[in-house]
């Protein structure tokens, strides 16, 4: 439901929750289902964001109840411009940046109805909730969409020369920082960061200590106590019915239906991933080649590289597949050219692996679901999300090494990577240990659990 500033609820609330998410369709998620997670304690919570990107969440977050969905407060922000391009990043940063004064005015009018305004937010979101530190009854924590391994090996150990505690082979493995992130981006959002820095309460991860490792979380928590914050490691919070309760509708859903259990490859790239025109030709001739049956979200959304906001040099205009591929895979391949739903595919029995850029919200949903990935990371966190299922999880295989990254996959190398994950005894032991992770996540989320613990302990301070 829509709601304005001035048709807000009248009765004052003890504690109202503030949600500000990043435009990005991954974090729109990961911080609805933190919505209905907080929701559920019976504390009244305000989701802020466009128009476009509250019907987006709501549509695309499938594997939530639609009641717990009503009861969240969804603002519909006045944004001065047109929404900028579904999940280019740099478009989504520049028009969040129109969104600060409608935001503190939504803070303006929610001030006088509670005790106490709880504000999270992404982290680039901190410019444009800033003005929450003005309310003696404000304040605020980032929640980050990523995990706390990629967060203290990239940004946190190296700025303090602190030690990563992984052993010395592994720490010879673990992927550099280079090419992650575009300079000038880091350069644009530093300016507009440094000086809200410092002003939350603690900090968010939707991640557990099952699945980042006790020691990383304790470094971090052991930092944030050095900045009198706080932190909680409550994850993951992607929401999910019990599988027979699942009534979305779609085509993938119906093909795999008639598949052999564990026998398909979802394969998927996320919302803000681009590809050579040559790579994709390459990808196609390993997926057919490994006689694999696989889904392949093939999709047309996102011309433009997502570091650089610019086409590739080689790719001229459609994205393309090999003449008469999908015909020569039919009934072994379902190539999908629309949105698909992800956490579904990954939850169907008939799912055996999952080939990612490794996006963390990727991440979690298969780790929710059991499922081991074929890692290919593209920019971001996802080197580090990489290597952490591969080799700390050891519930994935590298399609390539983040050294390799300015070369070609060849057909030869996917066909390689995909049969030894679909297709032989070490791909079986990595989904049994996948498996196994799943279950001790979900126990985790359980009454008693480290992570349902953690989110207890949360509401309880945002309550207190």
């Amino acid at each position: 439901m829509q709601l304005a500033s001035s048709q807000m609820d009248n009765k004052d609330h003890d504690v109202a929750v503030v949600i500000a998410p990043l435009h990005l369709q991954s974090h729109l998620r990961q911080l609805l289902h933190f919505a209905c997670r907080i929701s559920s304690y019976g504390v009244p919570v305000y989701y802020l964001g466009s128009a476009t990107a509250n019907h987006q969440a709501r549509l695309h977050s499938t594997t939530l109840n639609s009641s717990d969905i009503a009861k969240i407060h969804f603002h519909d922000l006045e944004i001065p411009t047109q929404d900028p391009p579904p999940n280019v990043p740099m478009h989504i940063w520049n028009a969040s940046m129109q969104t600060r004064e409608p935001i503190a005015s939504f803070f303006r009018d929610i001030s006088s109805k509670a005790r106490r305004i709880v504000v999270v937010h992404d982290l680039l979101m901190s410019y444009n909730v800033q003005d929450i530190s003005s309310y003696p009854n404000g304040e605020s924590y980032v929640f980050h969409c990523l995990p706390i391994f990629d967060m203290y090996c990239s940004h946190y150990a190296p700025a303090a020369g602190l030690p990563i505690p992984l052993e010395e082979e592994l720490l010879k493995k673990l992927p550099s920082n280079d090419d992650c992130y575009n300079p000038e981006d880091v350069e644009h959002h530093a300016k507009y960061l440094n000086h809200c820095m410092g002003k939350n309460a603690g900090d968010i991860f939707n991640t557990s200590q099952i699945i980042d490792g006790t020691a990383f979380v304790d470094s971090m928590a052991h930092l944030a106590t050095i900045q009198n914050k706080m932190l909680w490691a409550l994850g993951p919070i992607l929401l999910t019915q019990d599988h027979d309760k699942i009534q979305i509708k779609h085509l993938c859903l119906d093909w795999l239906n008639k598949q052999p259990p564990k026998s398909v490859l979802y394969v998927s790239f996320g919302t803000s991933t681009s590809f050579s025109t040559h790579q994709i030709k390459e990808l196609a001739i390993g997926l057919e080649l490994s006689k694999q049956k696989f889904i392949w979200v093939f999709r047309n959304a996102d011309e433009g590289d997502p570091v650089t906001n610019k086409c590739e040099n080689n790719r001229l205009g459609p994205l393309e597949l090999p003449q008469g591929f999908e015909e020569r895979v039919k009934g072994v391949g379902l190539v999908v050219k629309e949105w698909a739903p992800q956490q579904e595919i990954l939850a169907h029995s008939s799912t055996g692996g999952f080939m990612s850029h490794c996006g963390w919200t990727s991440c979690l949903e298969s780790i929710i679901e059991g499922v081991p990935i074929a890692a290919w990371p593209i920019q971001f966190d996802q080197p580090k999300n990489g290597f952490l299922v591969a080799e700390v999880l050891k519930i994935g295989l590298h399609v390539r090494e983040w050294e390799q990254r300015n070369e070609l996959v060849t057909a030869s190398t996917i066909q390689n990577i995909v049969s030894k994950l679909m297709a032989s005894e070490d791909g079986d032991m990595i989904r049994k240990r996948a498996q196994e992770l799943s279950k001790a996540v979900r126990r985790s989320t359980e009454e008693g659990g480290v992570s349902r613990m953690e989110l207890e302990s949360f509401v309880a301070h945002i309550t207190r």
